[in-house]
């Protein structure tokens, strides 16, 4: 299920100079991200922390880098922030089949941390990684077309 990356999220203190720099140097367009209130399931440790992040993405050649800019409450990305500095919190993989993804991940012991899915068939998964890999690992899927 780890085998298609789509991004790497970077969580900053300040979004607009976070995209500044990257533009700077030639990281861009920068794009919002879908409005977040579109999950309409959600199953996340704070949902005032979740609908308050700001996100902002740029696709690249070969896969996307996003921003996020938690909210002042407490959610995984903002304690990530506080405790750890800015820097990559989750690498998201694409995957087919998020229900598929979530069993392959508990057949090795490997927790939801976080999800969300949209009326679309779109949606994410965070599992509870960050010990073991040093990072969250997500996966998520596009919507059907």
């Amino acid at each position: 299920m780890f085998r298609r990356l789509h991004h790497v999220c970077i969580v900053v203190h300040n979004i607009a100079a976070a995209e500044a720099y990257y533009a700077s140097v030639g990281i861009g367009p920068w794009h919002d991200y879908p409005p977040l209130d579109q999950y309409t399931e959600l199953d996340v440790p704070s949902r005032e922390g979740f609908m308050g992040m700001k996100y902002r993405y740029a696709d690249i050649d070969n896969m996307q880098i996003q921003l996020c800019q938690p909210p002042l409450v407490d959610c995984p990305q903002r304690r990530f922030l506080d405790e750890k500095g800015e820097g990559v919190f989750h690498l998201g993989f694409e995957v087919p089949d998020l229900a598929a993804a979530e069993r392959q991940a508990a057949a090795v012991d490997t927790l939801p941390l976080m999800r969300g899915r949209r009326d679309n068939g779109s949606g994410f998964t965070y599992f509870d990684t960050a010990h073991a890999a040093g990072v969250v690992l997500e996966v998520r899927k596009s919507a059907d077309v």
